[in-house]
């Protein structure tokens, strides 16, 4: 029993060795994992560290960038400054009143040489041409341009009943900025890029993850987000995350206004997103109330008002719809908006089709914007080309309102200034004899702040006064025999202080939309002078109508008509009209040839050349009709 006792005594000492050790093993496990905890700590430590002093590099290396590209924006402007100042001096140093005094004040003591420096400074001298901007150089290694910052038409082809047709796109242009003193961010599908893109400085192309980045480079005044389904941001404006919080959020710190805009999709989709924004506008009216609705049931942040609500509807671009032609005659079919714009059309490839076939025929239902483009770019709507018809709902078009128009309406309300260029229009007319049809011509006229009239008729001063609208100053003056009529119509420009010179000819008839349907060219082209090639005149001897250039429409041309005339007052100074009566239209054209003036000619209609004969005028035109130019020409 005692052996029992001995064995059992043994086993449980060895039993108790066993657990001894594993206790030591386990104490030692449990040290070596305390042990790589407490590395792991020391490593997320230094990995915390690491991070922030990454972070602190970086936003150093962003400031250094930011800092480096505004060194190089600013040293780039001294640079256009300094090559305008010396264009400046050049350009008096050319003008003809320069060059007389020069030569005036050379040959006061001898009259040889002043006849010949006289005789110098009469002779046409070109001008020298303005300097442009330049880009900002690029530094080796940057990253490419930005997406859309190439916004071009990419298609040359389009199928029409199985058959394809070959065209050449329309070039997108690259500005002029309406309003270059403003900066926009903008989040945006093509189409509303296309809309806006001309209207500000326009930042495109950043991303949740490098907003912070682009946008330092050239911190924007305004921040506007459209409500987009593709691209980086579309995820984010579903279902706000980090990167919308981080980009309202870097707005917030610094100032600049943020807007969000409502094209498309359902309330609910965009709601809590637009919630975060100063300023919510949407392009569907009758989408006002939900988003009433929307925004009221939501509880503004800590700090914040509630977004304030209004609209800001698509309308027409005149940078991108307007009426310059395709290459080419158009496509001899009415197309279906269908056969038109097939879906896999790019924005900029639509600008293209808009201005390709005679006519669409678009069917009920088709959006308003869609079809105020497609009239604003000259094409009929209907199934017969009418250029009458197509005419007038452009006019309509541009009417209700550009896109320019939205945008001062946006900036008024969200509190930035929408001051830009305008083009307010002084008239000059030499009155022939028949002061009441003289001013029944400019009478109607829009966008006149300024009649400059030359008259003799009794009491023309309070007659001009009584005929012209409340606003518009009349400035009249009696004709010198002894000068000619471009002397006479230099001295008027000497009182012109509009932004635009309108040349009426009183003999002629002009309708009331004339100058509001001229001045639009001033809008989508770079042109310095605008008037008519194509025009309708009116014979009386023969009691014929015609037409004259009917292929002259909406083209950059050496000649316009002198009657039609309309100027910048700034180019038109610098020019002045040349001594002579007849042919003084001829004269001014070829200088303007020379110093490299760019002239274009506009529309057909709202002017009618009214003569007794004129046969090289008979010879030249096409026949209309026998009988009255006004139905085919004031629409």
């Amino acid at each position: 029993m005692a052996g029992d006792q001995l064995e059992s005594t043994r086993q449980a000492l060895r039993e108790a060795v066993a657990h001894a050790e594993r206790a030591s093993e386990l104490a030692r496990l449990l040290d070596a994992a305390q042990a790589r905890v407490a590395e792991a700590e020391r490593a997320a430590e230094e990995l915390r560290a690491l991070r922030e002093r990454l972070s602190e590099t970086e936003e150093r290396l962003e400031a250094a960038n930011a800092a480096e590209e505004k060194l190089r924006r600013d040293l780039a402007e001294q640079r256009y400054q300094a090559e305008v100042a010396k264009w400046k001096l050049s350009s008096v140093q050319v003008a003809r009143w320069s060059r007389l005094g020069d030569a005036i004040k050379t040959g006061k003591s001898n009259p040889v040489r002043l006849a010949r420096g006289l005789r110098g400074a009469a002779k046409p001298a070109k001008r020298p041409t303005a300097p442009k901007r330049q880009p900002v150089p690029r530094k080796t290694g940057d990253r490419p341009a930005v997406p859309g910052a190439s916004f071009q038409a990419t298609s040359s082809v389009r199928t029409v009943g199985g058959r394809s047709v070959k065209l050449k796109p329309f070039r997108v242009p690259t500005g002029p900025n309406t309003r270059p003193h403003l900066t926009a961010a903008v989040i945006a599908e093509p189409h509303g890029e296309a809309l806006l893109r001309y209207e500000w400085r326009q930042t495109t192309g950043f991303t949740p993850r490098d907003f912070a980045r682009v946008l330092a480079v050239e911190v924007p005044h305004l921040l506007l987000v459209e409500s987009v389904t593709e691209g980086p941001w579309a995820e984010e404006l579903r279902r706000p995350g980090q990167g919308l919080r981080g980009l309202l959020s870097w707005c917030a710190q610094r100032g600049i206004r943020t807007v969000f805009w409502h094209t498309g999709g359902t309330v609910d989709d965009f709601a809590a997103a637009a919630g975060s924004f100063e300023h919510v506008v949407t392009a569907l009216p009758a989408s006002v109330r939900a988003w009433g609705a929307a925004l009221a049931a939501r509880e503004p942040e800590p700090g914040r008002r509630a977004p304030s609500l209004g609209i800001l509807p698509f309308a027409v671009q005149p940078r991108v719809h307007n009426p310059l032609p395709l290459a080419g005659d158009r496509f001899g079919r009415v197309l279906s908006l269908e056969e038109l714009l097939p879906g896999h059309l790019s924005y900029p490839d639509v600008l293209t089709s808009y201005r390709w076939p005679v006519a669409v025929d678009c069917p009920p239902g088709t959006e308003q914007w869609r079809m105020a483009e497609l009239a604003a770019c000259g094409t009929p709507i209907g199934t017969e080309p009418d250029p009458a018809r197509a005419h007038v709902a452009l006019r309509q078009a541009y009417a209700s309102g550009t896109m320019t128009d939205k945008v001062d309406d946006l900036l008024d309300a969200i509190g930035l200034p929408s001051g830009r260029a305008t083009l307010n229009i002084s008239v000059i007319m030499i009155d022939r004899g028949d002061l009441d049809h003289t001013l029944a011509q400019v009478a109607p006229q829009r966008g006149v702040v300024q009649l400059v009239l030359l008259s003799d008729a009794p009491e023309a001063p309070r007659r001009a006064r009584e005929a012209m609208p409340d606003g518009v100053e009349v400035t009249v003056r009696r004709t010198d025999a002894g000068q000619t009529v471009g002397g006479m119509l230099d001295r008027a420009l000497d009182l012109c202080q509009g932004d635009l010179v309108a040349v009426m000819d009183a003999r002629d008839r002009y309708g009331e939309h004339y100058l509001a349907d001229l001045s639009r060219a001033f809008l989508f082209t770079g042109a310095d002078i605008v008037g008519k090639a194509a025009y309708y005149a009116h014979l009386r001897d023969v009691a014929a109508t015609v037409l004259r250039q009917p292929s002259a429409e909406y083209s950059y041309l050496p000649d316009v008509a002198g009657a039609t005339l309309l100027a910048r007052r700034t180019v038109l100074r610098g020019l002045g009209f040349p001594d002579v009566s007849d042919g003084w239209a001829e004269v001014l054209m070829r200088q303007c040839r020379a110093d490299g003036v760019k002239v274009f000619s506009a529309d057909r209609f709202g002017y009618v050349c009214l003569r007794d004969r004129d046969r090289w005028l008979l010879g030249s035109a096409q026949l209309v009709d026998y009988g009255p130019a006004e139905p085919h020409a004031l629409v």
